[in-house]
């Protein structure tokens, strides 16, 4: 290693590489600091090295200087050991969410803040210039989507709030930062008390009933498979209570139908696997049959396409190739293959059931909220509903047990006291000292 001192060694000029660029380095502030210089000229180098050091100098002067970690250090740290100590436990488009999330919004905000300076104050700030900050274009996105004017919803602040959150925490881990700020929000009172969007009795029959006939007479030949799938994808879902990840990563060797020994119903045994790891259900018994269904329907077979017709006929061959038999699903395959979601939507605009009472998008997460409804209003357990769907009892009974109107009796809140017919005689008492008094 080449290596140089200026300054009366105050700063040192070195080259780890022969031909390579000349970095500099110096202690300021009680803090040890590195740059490059960007210049192979030993000579240009010290003339940088003197000017960077200077402007260190100025700047601990200043009070400007960085004696500690920013937020920027801090963040990269996050991404690098986040992947790798989650692997396999978050998704990966959830661990790809928190670098979009700095990249985006976090960094240009508190990059180059000192950890220290984080705030529950300046967290704030933050809060205040994300929601006025709506209709002006984002230099660090690189999404195409035209600017709106909407402010952000609730639930993507609360993400990025998680996110920095997160990183603060990898600096507390660090030692960078003694202790991990309040950055709740202040001024928030408890959140109301929502629905989710659900179907109840009376349109989950609607829906089923609209699918159904869908699957019967579609509008070409061509959809009749996918809308087969999906009137038996809502029966089947909104029998189990599985959340759509959960359906998509489900195979058919997971699945068994079984007698139930407690009731001696033919019901559903899945091996879940999802959000919260390998877990287990039991189905209702009319989610056997919409299994059935899909366990004895052989996927379509793909025939010639035009182009490979036309490429076959320019190699001088008249003969079309014979279309492979269809199969039926191997036990490896998917209980649901492909996305049928602008099928499902379609169904649910032509009903009129896509918005609930108060104007919430139903997807295919609302068959698992109705699931979960329909148990309860039936005066299933709520533990026993939380351990099916994996789920808390806390998250039933605040997001689910609190709309059902069936959760409250009736008889016990319509009570009257009972008045007497007439007004009672006191009735006389004999007293310890009467016969004292008459002596």
């Amino acid at each position: 290693m080449h290596r140089h001192e200026i300054l009366g060694g105050k700063v040192q000029v070195y080259r780890r590489i022969d031909g390579g660029n000349w970095h500099c380095s110096a202690s300021v502030g009680g803090r040890q600091h590195r740059a490059t210089t960007r210049t192979d000229s030993v000579s240009l180098a010290k003339q940088v090295a003197e000017d960077w050091y200077l402007g260190l100098r100025g700047k601990l002067h200043a009070g400007i200087l960085k004696t500690e970690k920013t937020f920027k250090e801090a963040a990269a740290q996050f991404l690098r050991e986040y992947e790798i100590i989650t692997e396999g436990q978050r998704s990966k488009r959830w661990t790809e969410g928190h670098g979009i999330r700095l990249r985006v919004h976090l960094l240009p905000f508190f990059g180059e803040l000192g950890l220290s300076e984080i705030t529950g104050g300046k967290v704030q700030e933050y809060r205040v210039h994300r929601m006025s900050s709506r209709g002006i274009a984002n230099p660090h996105s690189k999404s195409n989507r035209p600017v709106s004017d909407k402010a952000p919803a609730r639930k993507t602040l609360h993400n990025e709030i998680v996110t920095l959150r997160q990183v603060l925490r990898t600096a507390v881990s660090h030692g960078w930062l003694s202790h991990l700020p309040d950055i709740s929000s202040p001024y928030r009172a408890s959140s109301k008390v929502e629905h989710r969007p659900w179907f109840s009795p009376a349109e989950y029959k609607q829906l089923y009933k609209a699918t159904g006939a869908y699957a019967r007479e579609p509008f070409h030949a061509h959809f009749a498979w996918n809308a087969q799938q999906v009137h038996d994808y809502v029966l089947f879902m909104a029998n189990t209570g599985l959340r759509p990840d959960e359906a998509s990563n489900l195979e058919h060797r997971d699945v068994e139908i079984v007698i139930d020994d407690e009731t001696g119903q033919q019901i559903l045994e899945i091996e879940v696997r999802g959000k919260r790891g390998v877990g287990f259900c039991k189905s209702m018994p009319n989610a056997v049959r919409p299994y059935e269904r899909l366990l004895n329907r052989p996927r379509p077979v793909q025939g010639e396409s035009r182009r490979a017709a036309q490429r076959r006929r320019r190699a001088g061959i008249d003969e079309a190739p014979e279309a492979p038999e269809a199969q039926l699903p191997k036990p490896t395959d998917k209980v649901f293959p492909g996305n049928h979601v602008k099928l499902f939507n379609g169904v649910l605009a032509r009903a009129e059931l896509k918005f609930d009472r108060d104007g919430k998008a139903r997807t295919a997460y609302s068959l698992r909220h109705t699931y979960i409804c329909l148990r309860l209003m039936e005066g299933a357990d709520v533990y026993a509903v939380a351990r099916n769907c994996r789920t808390s009892v806390e998250m039933i009974q605040k997001h689910y047990a609190a709309h059902i109107k069936n959760m409250i009796s009736a008889a016990s809140v319509n009570v009257r006291k009972v008045k007497p017919k007439r007004r009672r005689q006191p009735v006389p008492v004999a007293f310890e000292d009467d016969d004292l008094s008459g002596a």
